[in-house]
């Protein structure tokens, strides 16, 4: 697999600052105007932003510290699937600044890992300033589409991983090519039994982007499950949704009790509450798709 591409070192967005303190970085990239802004409070704590919704949050001096909610989740689920430390073959769709596979990388090394980011430039950007190579780290980038690398997977190595996790964005909204039926069984077909399949999306009232993608994930995988904090779940405000569907059983009873000692707790619906969840509510097909809606406006941007 080809390594990120190469291009000309990055201006920074602001001067003035001691040349031992990090300054911003900006650039134009393919999906639009990307920022890696430093953490003040937090030395070693970067911000990925792009067209100033935050993407990715970044510790290089702990890679298991989990900025975001739903990053807190993921790393959850991670810790949930399997024995400590035991390494995993996993796939993950969407790089941003690659804060799920450092964090993989760090709590079950050994583990073998694949990003593929549709953003060329935004990836090169995140290497030259967030590196993410070191000794016992197996992971490998790419630039390319998200479904095309899963169908090439799901093809050639059928069955061969342990987990596939789509956090997927362009700007704010998912895209819809991967939010289909077609879509979840190229992930079916690419996950060793007991694999988990897992995506994040964001919604808001009336829920009706979630509730069709609960569905969706209903339809091709036996164990599903959905995680949202109850506002959310209410259909009170926009947030973050996380999908995690399995042939096999899944932890659910760790992966609740991890999930309600978070300062932010999120519930987790699986069984007869996720199929009243999505009662009278169809699946999404290669020609029904759409792009998940648009966020409120202010929603996630930073100034």
């Amino acid at each position: 697999m080809p390594d990120p591409p190469t291009s000309p070192p990055d201006p920074p967005a602001a001067s003035g600052a001691p040349a031992d303190e990090p300054v911003p970085v900006a650039r134009r990239t393919d999906l639009g105007q990307a920022k890696l802004l430093p953490d003040i409070d937090h030395d070693g704590g970067w911000l990925l932003t792009l067209d100033d919704t935050p993407q990715s949050y970044v510790d290089l001096g702990d890679p298991t510290h989990l900025e975001f909610e739903y990053t807190q989740r993921l790393g959850h689920l991670v810790d949930a699937l399997a024995e400590p430390g035991r390494p995993l073959d996993a796939l993950h769709l969407g790089g941003g600044a690659l804060t799920l596979p450092r964090y993989l990388a760090a709590t079950r090394p050994g583990s073998r890992q694949r990003v593929v980011e549709v953003d060329g430039p935004l990836l090169a950007l995140v290497e030259r300033h967030l590196p993410w190579r070191g000794p016992g780290v197996d992971i490998t980038a790419e630039v390319g589409d998200a479904r095309a690398a899963l169908a090439a997977t799901a093809q050639a190595a059928p069955g061969s991983l342990d987990l596939i996790v789509a956090d997927v964005f362009h700007g704010s909204r998912t895209p819809g090519h991967l939010t289909s039926v077609e879509f979840l069984r190229l992930a079916a077909a690419a996950l060793r039994p007991g694999g988990c399949y897992a995506a994040n999306l964001a919604d808001g009232p009336p829920l009706a982007f979630a509730r069709a993608q609960a569905a969706t994930l209903r339809a091709v995988f036996p164990q599903a499950c959905l995680i949202a904090e109850p506002p959310v779940l209410r259909g009170r405000r926009y947030g973050n949704v996380l999908l995690v569907g399995s042939a096999g059983p899944l932890p659910v009873a760790d992966l609740a009790r991890r999930l309600a000692g978070d300062i932010f707790p999120a519930r987790l619906t699986e069984g007869a509450d996720l199929a009243g969840f999505t009662a009278r509510t169809a699946p999404v097909t290669d020609a029904t798709a759409t792009d998940s809606p648009p966020p409120p406006e202010g929603a996630f941007s930073v100034g």
